[in-house]
């Protein structure tokens, strides 16, 4: 089983230092605010351009899927978790790429999960097929338009998201089995039943193992499903951490390197 057990008490600190910081004291300036609209509804969306831009040029795409907390219609919030980490120099330097950061409307969603977060015993009843949601089909007109706009490369389209995103990244990989190459989901989880339709797709999954709002089985059983199907897909767990895993996904030094080697 490639289970990768991260034991670095003092990465983990460094991380949490200079990482966790509020969206207040960012700057986002650089991610363009722009609204997909579709008929009579409409999906915000912040877009970032590699540096020296150039249309001739045909680059990835990442789209990141924000969690719960960060919904709402301010076209700010979202970039709350992950906008700091594509905009450092390092990243955007190494891997150009059009970096998208959509926001879904306050009490909608990603996913079709059911559960209860006020309910400490809630469980997660992740759906076992492909179902409609609003806001994933805003997000594949959004991903049709940018191709077409700026010549995206078709053959490196990648997508993550994180708790509430983290689901919605396996859903949309499902609604999706053939477009992505590569897709990263932290603290989030599916049905084991999905695990042949999105099996094509490269998958890393990110999960503390003291998640006290998502458990790790969630993570756990899909990764286990997509191994019974032979699928590239590794996990990575984080001991003595908690639900904000994606604080130690993001100082996860080999990330992009990993990410950029996977085409469709």
């Amino acid at each position: 089983m490639k289970i990768k057990l991260v034991i670095a008490l003092f990465t983990t600190l460094l991380v949490i230092s200079t990482v966790f910081t509020s969206v207040s004291a960012q700057n986002f300036e650089e991610y363009k605010k722009e609204l997909f609209v579709s008929s009579n509804d409409t999906l915000p969306y912040r877009i970032l351009f590699p540096k020296d831009f150039d249309r001739s040029k045909s680059y990835p795409l990442i789209l990141f899927l924000h969690g719960s907390g960060e919904r709402g219609n301010d076209n700010e919030l979202q970039l709350k978790h992950g906008a700091d980490f594509f905009l450092k120099d390092s990243i955007r330097e190494n891997y150009p790429a059009v970096i998208v950061f959509p926001q879904c409307k306050t009490d909608m969603s990603w996913n079709n999960v059911k559960y209860d977060l006020s309910d400490p015993e809630t469980e997660f009843e992740f759906p076992k097929k492909h179902e409609e949601n609003l806001h994933l089909s805003l997000t594949e007109g959004l991903i049709n338009q940018l191709i077409e706009k700026f010549n995206l490369d078709t053959n490196r389209l990648y997508v993550g998201g994180l708790s509430m995103g983290g689901m919605g990244t396996f859903e949309l990989v499902n609604r999706n089995p053939r477009r992505f190459a590569a897709a990263i989901a932290i603290c989030g989880g599916a049905h084991p039943n999905i695990a042949r339709r999105i099996r094509r797709t490269s998958w890393w999954i990110f999960h503390g193992q003291d998640d006290d709002v998502v458990p790790l089985a969630s993570s756990m059983q899909i990764f286990e499903a997509l191994e019974k199907k032979n699928a590239d897909v590794k996990i990575t767990i984080y001991p003595n951490v908690k639900h904000e895993s994606w604080i130690n996904t993001f100082a996860e030094p080999g990330l992009m390197s990993w990410l950029f080697s996977k085409n469709r």
